[in-house]
């Protein structure tokens, strides 16, 4: 339960220590960025809907081909289907609320809303950066030690894996939200952003920020600088490996393997780290909102698309998985006349 007492205005001029003795507290944020205020708001709304649309029914049928279909029940494709479950839940995060702000208008956002979304954020970027970083150390092992292999990337190694990334991404998001709810916020609640992104919310408040700035600061490079490193480390090993391969046949082979992945991890890593390593001024902050709508909106329909459009397995198994479907549903009707 959101404590709102935290977030009592202050006046101008005092510390954050002051607070206004008869002022009413803190209840909502408006979210202001130039998606709300655009004059072709029927663009941006349609925009939003058809990604959302996309990016939900896109990572349904990863995770329903990899569930139902046997053939995919391999360490790969078993952390496909947990990045394809943290992208319904990243972009349900934040994609309606944007959508509504468009459609109606109204910029406002309660603050336990804020904190949800917030929450949810910080946890699936963190399980992204995460879960990539064991899908690179999956391709290594594959392609540098494959007589281990099985041995290695065993069930329970896997589900180790997977759970202690939501387990770590869930301690992360819980501190980071903890701690915003005790900034304090003055006469600014406008969060010049589309959703409540915890460096804009940082940037506005009143109270001494050094202790989060700080956490951000130590969990950015944990939780994205780290796994970004350990991947590169990873397909230096792979490239090396497969530039030893004799015959070109198989070099195509194992490259086509791990650039599914790849491609997702240059578009998620490069923009997320590219917005949070370049100098931050109030002239960026329209670049900021972009990329912060690629990486949000735009990777998560991109996944099902890259992993299904370049491998044929996952192009079997989704047509498998409505053959299945179908069947069952025609099974059904039949039994029901």
């Amino acid at each position: 339960m959101t404590n709102n007492n935290l977030f009592l205005p202050f006046t101008k001029g005092n510390t954050p220590s002051a607070t206004v003795t008869n002022s009413t507290s803190l209840t909502e944020f408006f979210l202001v960025s130039f998606f709300a205020t655009t004059n072709n708001q029927a663009v941006v709304c349609t925009g939003v809907f058809i990604m959302y649309l996309l990016a939900v029914l896109g990572n349904l049928m990863i995770t329903a081909a990899v569930c139902l279909v046997s053939q995919l029940h391999t360490p790969m494709y078993f952390f496909l289907c947990n990045l394809s479950v943290e992208d319904i839940v990243y972009v349900s995060t934040v994609l309606p609320k944007l959508f509504v702000t468009t459609v109606t208008g109204d910029t406002s956002i309660s603050i336990s809303s804020c904190i949800v979304q917030l929450y949810f954020f910080a946890l699936c970027v963190t399980v992204e950066f995460v879960l990539l970083s064991f899908m690179a150390y999956d391709r290594y092992v594959a392609i540098c030690v494959p007589l281990h292999y099985i041995l290695i990337m065993n069930k329970m190694m896997c589900i180790l894996l997977a759970s202690s990334s939501w387990f770590f991404g869930s301690i992360v998001s819980l501190f980071l939200t903890l701690m915003v709810t005790n900034l304090r916020f003055c006469d600014v609640h406008d969060i010049n952003h589309f959703f409540c992104d915890p460096q804009t919310m940082i940037k506005i408040s009143c109270s001494d920020t050094t202790n989060i700035i700080m956490f951000t600061s130590i969990a950015g490079v944990l939780c994205g600088c780290c796994p970004f490193v350990l991947i590169i480390i990873s397909y230096i090993y792979i490239i090396s490996t497969i530039l030893k391969i004799q015959t070109s046949g198989g070099r195509s082979k194992m490259f086509s393997s791990c650039s599914s992945h790849l491609m997702v991890v240059i578009l998620f890593c490069g923009t997320s780290i590219s917005m949070n390593m370049k100098p931050k001024s109030e002239k960026s902050q329209k670049l900021d909102i972009i990329l912060s709508l690629i990486y949000i909106a735009v990777v998560p329909v991109l996944n099902p698309l890259v992993y299904s459009l370049k491998n044929r397995e996952v192009m079997k198994a989704i047509k498998k998985t409505f053959k299945t479907l179908f069947n069952y549903k025609n099974k059904t009707g039949i039994k029901n006349e």
